[in-house]
């Protein structure tokens, strides 16, 4: 928080300004002095110009991230041989990103990730309606924000430390998507020697709202993404997971994993039980759900899942201070997208570990609360620590 704090205080907007202006290839004034790299990424609709700004670390890890919709959208690491490669689903270009098709690769989703029943909830007894754009099952629901959510607006870049941090910011006015009181959100990105990508959220907001901002990277540690994240080895230190009904919206129950297809306590293959006839597979399709952590820390960080990819021995530790993780296994993906490299994504070439607060938590009082009030602060630390073995 520290370090965030320091960000935050830097008085530099005005030199980085030279960020939103620069053409391709130019670079941008650092808050540390020197240039900090920045590219194009391509035109939206309405001419806007979105950018790619790249950061490294002394190992030689590097992360391109954008300023449309704040968005991870490449990540090198290095495997058992010290190959680096991208371990990451995404686009070319901003015009992908765009796109209502994209299951959000990358971004930073907000103001409210995972699901909201119906698209309604109650606060301080009036009742706000949002936008249904999903239904699984059938059944409507609100996904990620709306219909143009967090993660497909332009950023301001708040300022940046070369060459391994960047802060974005964004200002959703009051009504935006239906939601409550004009909310103001920074994300930091920082690129560490020690192989980790540190995700950093704050927000506050002028009127009580719900919140719930969530890093939505598309991992494959293999390096290759077109082939099955199913022999990825996952671990989730997790006794509890949240059963959800045919709409996958939570029931409220806290369901025990002992005994099911659920555990992960244990280092176990993401394909070894994942088509076993059991219901919340059968209704999320595979992984797509919510576990509660059994030793979170919300004043700290808590390891919340380890992944590792046999063949290349990369492993993927992510630690939050978050009460929850949703692991999705990348069901949906169908082969009808085509990404980086002309890599055509197809069913579970993608996993997704997303610390959060519960879904559809505005609408279950049982629930760990999703509100934001005037004079607070929300916080949420999210960090990749990248190795091989």
């Amino acid at each position: 928080m520290k370090a965030l704090n320091q960000l935050m205080l830097v008085s530099a907007v005005a030199a980085l300004a030279a960020c939103k202006e620069a053409p391709a290839g130019d670079s941008a004034t650092s808050t540390t002095g020197g240039e900090f790299p920045v590219e194009s990424f391509g035109k939206l609709p309405d001419g806007t110009e979105a950018h790619l700004y790249t950061l490294t670390n002394a190992a030689g890890m590097t992360a391109k991230v954008s300023d449309f919709g704040a968005t991870l959208v490449s990540l090198t690491a290095p495997d058992k041989d010290g190959h680096f490669a991208d371990v990451t689903h995404g686009y070319t270009s901003v015009s992908g990103y765009d796109n209502k098709d994209n299951p959000y690769f990358g971004a930073s989703v907000g103001r409210f990730g995972n699901r909201i029943a119906h698209g309604k909830f109650s606060l301080d007894g009036q009742e706000y309606t949002l936008a249904t754009n999903n239904e699984p099952g059938g059944i409507p629901c609100h996904l990620h924000g709306g219909d143009v959510g967090f993660n497909r607006r332009m950023w301001t870049v708040k300022s940046s430390e070369l060459p391994s941090s960047i802060t974005f910011e964004y200002i959703s006015k009051d009504g935006e998507e239906g939601y409550p009181g004009t909310l103001t959100s920074t994300i930091t990105y920082t690129l560490t020697d020690a192989n980790e990508l540190k995700w950093e959220a704050t927000a506050t907001t002028d009127k009580p709202t719900v919140i719930n901002l969530v890093h939505h990277s598309y991992w494959n540690l293999s390096g290759d993404q077109t082939t099955s994240i199913n022999d990825h080895i996952l671990t989730l230190p997790a006794d509890k997971y949240l059963p959800t009904d045919a709409g996958l919206i939570p029931t409220g129950e806290l369901a025990p994993v002992a005994g099911t297809p659920m555990d992960f306590n244990s280092p176990t293959a993401i394909g070894e039980r994942v088509e076993q006839d059991f219901e919340a597979l059968k209704l999320g399709g595979g992984y797509d759900h919510c576990w509660v952590l059994t030793n979170p820390d919300t004043n700290g960080l808590a390891l919340a899942a380890r992944v590792k990819d046999p063949k290349s021995g990369r492993v993927l530790e992510v630690s939050s201070n978050q009460p929850a993780v949703q692991f999705y296994g990348g069901n949906f993906l169908d082969g009808t997208l085509t990404g980086k490299n002309g890599d055509v994504y197809g069913r579970r070439t993608a996993l997704c570990l997303e610390t959060e607060g519960f879904p559809d938590a505005p609408n279950h009082p049982e629930f760990p609360s999703a509100v934001l009030k005037p004079g607070e602060t929300y916080h949420h630390v999210m960090v990749h620590k990248f190795s091989a073995e």
